[in-house]
């Protein structure tokens, strides 16, 4: 029986880019396998979640990532970036959840509000003023997730998966 008091929370090393390339691949075609075509599902696995690219990602002084672990066995991950290494700079102190992702059989689970409450605390405790994320405007599951927390849409992006391009609705929490 799964227990949330048996996960481990701990940040992920340069030489843990397999089992990060491995999480990765695994939760984003988990996601969103049924709303693109395979074929650019593939490009965007292969481009996105290459060894070079994970490991250039992992090198990244203003990123971090973190790993769930259950039973030894990574369950989710999560990738936060400030400064520089941000996917957008429209918000100044700002702090970036760029990655969330939990295995599908441990969603749930209160996984997600782990590391959420954990990201959260992380920006309060360096002083950012703004927390935000890039959401797909069809996961619908995620934005009421982000929406309980307090997030609240302030612009969007383009997303593209191989061909496919997509909207991300941008969603900000200011912090105290």
């Amino acid at each position: 029986m799964f227990n949330p008091n048996q996960i481990s929370i701990n940040v992920v090393g340069k030489d843990e880019y397999k089992e990060l390339q491995s999480i990765g691949r695994a939760t984003f075609a988990q996601t969103f396998v049924n709303d693109c075509a395979s074929s650019d599902m593939q490009s965007y696995l292969e481009e996105q979640h290459s060894e070079k690219q994970i490991r250039s990602e992992l090198e990244n002084p203003e990123s971090k990532f973190y790993f769930a672990r259950f039973e030894d066995k990574v369950i989710a991950y999560l990738k936060i970036n400030w400064g520089s290494a941000q996917t957008e700079s429209k918000l100044e102190q700002a702090w970036e959840i760029e990655r969330l992702y939990v295995l599908a059989e441990y969603q749930g689970m209160k996984i997600g509000r782990i590391f959420m409450d954990m990201a959260i605390e992380q920006a309060q405790s360096e002083k950012y003023k703004v927390v935000w994320l890039g959401v797909w405007e069809n996961n619908i599951k995620a934005i009421r997730f982000y929406e309980n927390y307090g997030f609240e849409v302030f612009d969007s992006h383009i997303f593209t998966i191989g061909t496919d391009h997509q909207t991300d609705l941008l969603m900000k929490l200011a912090l105290k």
